[in-house]
């Protein structure tokens, strides 16, 4: 190869190679997530063996940087970042720049180690889009402490409560509401979207991503036996929280390789809402939440909690609580949604 054509792979390989760097310390220390931070390294690995088949000695002779016409040229705004999202963003752009220019710049002369580079810049495309779904619905559930579950099938009934809790301080509200029927739920889930959306509270509809995704609900809760993560964000049009229940360890880790937004860890304790679903209890609770630490996947504790335990899920490490008839079934559900958000910052502060 001529001497510019090394210079333009020595180039863009350090390029790609400090791009997917920046892509995994991103995945690694702001996302935590296991999974994420290990693709970017496998595509680190993959493109250095690529253009390690080249001869090293001659790629590093070619390197002019005092002589290079492009080092000092800058873009107004160029190197701006608002914050490390921005940063990742802006890397998996020079990522698959990079890696264009370095399978073009390979055809000439190397065609299987361009073939394997143009895979890799569609392996990057998916991990960028994954990067973005992740970041974007895990910073829009780590604000929820406090989440309601609305289990009536009565239309009025589930909007009343829902603005009582949106009254009370509820971070999300998921509406369960199994038995109605397709075009009454979808009618429901428009006008609660609508709430939730003026008031800045999360919206969840349950076991559902169709009606989630028409009605622009922020999320979906998926059962054990409802629609896999995969094939639920395949219907996605925006990014989509999915929450993944999980009642054992086996199951938790098959739902951390699924990835969802969150996982439901219950029951806590026994409940009236599932009465034929024994309880997890606080053990696993405490399990869980340190198997999640690695994985970059949310959770919220639910099951029979109410305001006299729930200082108790919280000490065993639950971040965020989910709560159904110790809200919905109270005289006064803005209050009891007021008392429960009070022990939990009360908790929070100490």
């Amino acid at each position: 190869m001529e001497r510019p054509v090394y210079r333009i792979i020595d180039a863009n390989f350090n390029r790609a190679r400090e791009a997917i760097r920046t892509i995994e310390e991103f995945c690694r220390f702001a996302l935590n997530s296991e999974s994420l931070a290990g693709r970017a390294k496998q595509i680190r690995h993959e493109l250095s063996g690529c253009i390690g088949s080249l001869d090293a000695a001659r790629l590093i002779s070619s390197r002019d940087t005092l002589g290079d016409v492009g080092v000092g040229q800058k873009v107004d705004h160029q190197l701006s970042r608002s914050d490390l999202f921005d940063c990742c963003t802006a890397a998996c752009k020079r990522l698959s720049e990079a890696l264009r220019v370095l399978a073009e710049a390979l055809r000439i002369q190397n065609q299987p180690d361009a073939e394997k580079i143009e895979e890799l810049r569609y392996t990057s495309y998916t991990l960028e889009k994954d990067i973005v779904l992740q970041s974007n619905t895990a910073q829009k559930f780590k604000k929820v402490q406090l989440y309601i579950v609305i289990t009536s099938v009565l239309p009025t009934e589930v909007l009343f409560l829902a603005n009582k809790c949106i009254a009370g301080g509820a971070d999300c509200i998921q509406i369960r509401a199994k038995t109605v029927d397709d075009d009454t739920l979808f009618a429901l889930a428009v006008e609660f979207v609508r709430l939730c959306r003026e008031a800045g509270v999360v919206s969840i509809i349950n076991d559902r991503t169709d009606i989630a995704v028409a009605a622009g609900a922020d999320g979906v809760h998926l059962g054990q036996t409802d629609l896999p993560v995969a094939q639920a964000r395949k219907l996605e049009l925006a990014p989509l929280i999915v929450g993944k229940s999980t009642h054992s360890l086996e199951q938790l880790r098959a739902a951390c390789d699924e990835q969802p937004t969150y996982v439901g860890l219950g029951p806590v304790f026994a409940t009236d809402t599932k009465p034929s679903a024994p309880a997890v209890g606080l053990g696993y609770v405490k399990q869980a939440v340190q198997m999640l630490e690695r994985h970059g996947i949310g959770h919220v504790a639910i099951g029979g909690i109410t305001s006299e335990n729930v200082d108790q899920v919280l000490e065993a490490g639950a971040r965020s609580i989910a709560v159904c008839s110790a809200v919905t079934g109270a005289d006064d559900p803005a209050g009891a949604c007021r008392e429960l958000k009070r022990k939990i910052s009360t908790f929070r502060g100490k």
